[in-house]
């Protein structure tokens, strides 16, 4: 039998009080927190349902864990901390999670919380949701013993799981308003009831959310809010205008032109914070199509890395924000993140030899090839870097012609008709390299018309082996060594070259304070948020 670390095996007894004083000692120093008070949410964009339970939409993560809770919640290190789960044990052999829940927690609607809920949920998520298909694949059997336990059975470890449960990945909905329903189409997706420290109260298209207290809510005195209110301003000159006057209080996820944020923090009311990322871990990378023939040759990829600087795609396109990146992962997945892989140095004669040796000399025009680059539309950083690319393979003798599409054009594109050369992007590497890295490179995962699934085409098999070796590795040292043998590989073969980590940032004002407290930041719940004294 697998024998799992200690602190993957025992029990996790620690109470909610437990956890607030663990967590509030690492934040800002402020007066006890106070109860009542306002807070405005600013979103860019407005999220298509207010639940999570069957969609992964953007912007729907930071209002579904308001209302949703889900078992667990984590720390800035990704550790598990209890939440509608107060004690869990993982089998030595990881096949069986038992979870133990709290007593006394009501729905909105004042029934009663139960295992029943935490079965039906899971069940639904392995069924419904565009992830927990994959995070739930090896799940047989949910066993529920007694109102308070929930057993979940798998056919093969899956050791990414224990990190998969937070409220917005894999939310516990009610069994008595969902049940034999189409999940998806269910209003209450438009109207959420939970368990969660706020309760729904409206919703004005194209204008805004509100939520109030919850007063019943299971761990007292939280929340301290009165109200949380959920902005939409689609303009980015209108969200920059609305931090800086005073109108909102939390913006996440860097709303706002990298370009505006000296300016914003130059205001006494604002401040910025770069944690609360941990769980989504997004990285911006060079994706190359393998199915071409022009980077079917490792040398072309290799010479294109001697070439573009991460450098000054972090200092001068992204204004000195993220983190320039070796590999696949992002610094903050801490125990994956490898800083000692293989680079290439930026070095314009390597290149140029790499690119002859390949057989691809300069034309009498000096041109070696033409290429077309397409990039994600998903801000300012993407448009700034693809021409700095352009400019960069110029040098080299290599002509890029940058094409912009709207996002389903983009998508389409990319993953259905596969007419793209090579493609600045951003992907999330989530709360575990398996679930997120894992479908970037995984020859299987190579299916068109799956967006964000392996757009290179990549195929190696020792990659292969090493990443389905992984997925089901009870042992967390080994499954470390296994990561690291992968990102070798990958800055080996360079299916893609990674650039930065994506420059993340929460906005907020100074008025609320313990608003990030873990890895999900401000898609936590925001229970213990409250206003600050002057």
């Amino acid at each position: 039998m697998i024998k799992l670390p200690a602190i993957t095996r025992r029990s996790f007894l620690l109470s909610s009080a437990a956890l607030g004083a663990t967590v509030i000692t690492g934040t800002t120093a402020y007066a006890a927190p106070s109860r009542g008070g306002s807070a405005t949410l600013l979103l860019a964009a407005e999220p298509p349902v207010l639940t999570t339970i069957a969609h992964t939409a953007y912007n729907s993560v930071y209002v579904s864990p308001k209302v949703t809770e889900g078992l667990l919640t984590y720390d800035f290190d990704l550790n598990p901390q209890p939440l509608l789960a107060r004690q869990w044990t993982v089998s030595d052999d990881g096949l069986r999670y038992t979870f133990k829940l709290r007593e006394g927690v009501k729905w909105h609607d004042g029934q009663p919380f139960t295992a029943d809920d935490v079965a039906f949920s899971i069940r639904t998520l392995k069924e419904v949701h565009p992830r927990g298909r994959n995070t739930f694949l090896n799940l047989v059997d949910i066993e529920t013993p007694d109102p308070l336990t929930a057993i979940l059975a798998l056919s093969k470890p899956a050791p990414y799981l224990i990190t998969a449960l937070a409220a917005s990945e894999s939310p516990i909905v009610p069994r008595h308003l969902y049940e034999g329903t189409k999940i998806a189409e269910n209003p209450v997706n438009l109207a959420p009831v939970g368990t969660g420290p706020f309760k729904f109260k409206e919703w004005v298209r194209g204008s805004h959310i509100v939520y109030e207290c919850n007063p019943d809510y299971w761990d007292q005195p939280r929340p301290y809010l009165d109200q949380l209110i959920v902005r939409f301003i689609p303009d980015a000159a209108a969200r920059s205008i609305a931090i800086e006057t005073g109108e909102i209080d939390l913006a996440p996820s860097t709303p706002v032109p990298l370009s505006d944020l000296d300016r914003l923090k130059s205001a006494d009311s604002i401040a910025f914070e770069t944690r609360g990322y941990q769980y989504a871990n997004g990285v911006s990378r060079i994706e190359f199509n393998l199915e071409k023939p022009i980077f079917k040759d490792v040398r072309v990829r290799r010479a294109f890395a001697h070439v573009i600087d991460r450098k000054v795609i972090r200092n001068t396109i992204n204004y000195g924000y993220g983190e320039p990146i070796p590999g696949p992962i992002n610094p903050n997945l801490t125990k994956w993140y490898v800083a000692d892989l293989k680079t290439y140095p930026i070095d314009l004669a390597a290149a140029e030899k790499l690119l002859d040796e390949a057989g691809h000399p300069r034309g009498s025009d000096g041109i070696r090839f033409r290429l077309n680059l397409d990039y994600v539309p998903s801000g300012e950083p993407y448009v700034r870097g693809s021409e700095y690319i352009r400019q960069a393979l110029a040098k080299v003798g290599v002509e890029v012609t940058v094409r912009s599409q709207d996002f389903a054009t983009y998508t389409k594109r990319i993953y259905t008709d596969r007419d793209f050369d090579f493609a600045y992007e951003g992907m999330s590497n989530l709360f575990d390299p398996t679930v997120g890295v894992q479908r970037l490179y995984w020859s299987k995962n190579f299916k068109p018309g799956v967006p964000f699934s392996n757009g290179s085409a990549y195929s190696n098999p020792k990659v292969d082996a090493l990443l389905e070796a992984a997925a089901i590795e009870v042992d967390p040292k080994k499954r470390v060594e296994q990561w690291r043998q992968i990102q070798e590989i990958l800055v080996e073969d360079l299916p893609a070259l990674d650039i930065v980590s994506q420059p993340e940032l929460t906005i907020y004002n100074k008025r609320i304070a313990d608003h990030t407290l873990g890895g999900e930041g401000i898609a936590g719940s925001l229970a213990y948020a409250y206003v600050a004294a002057a």
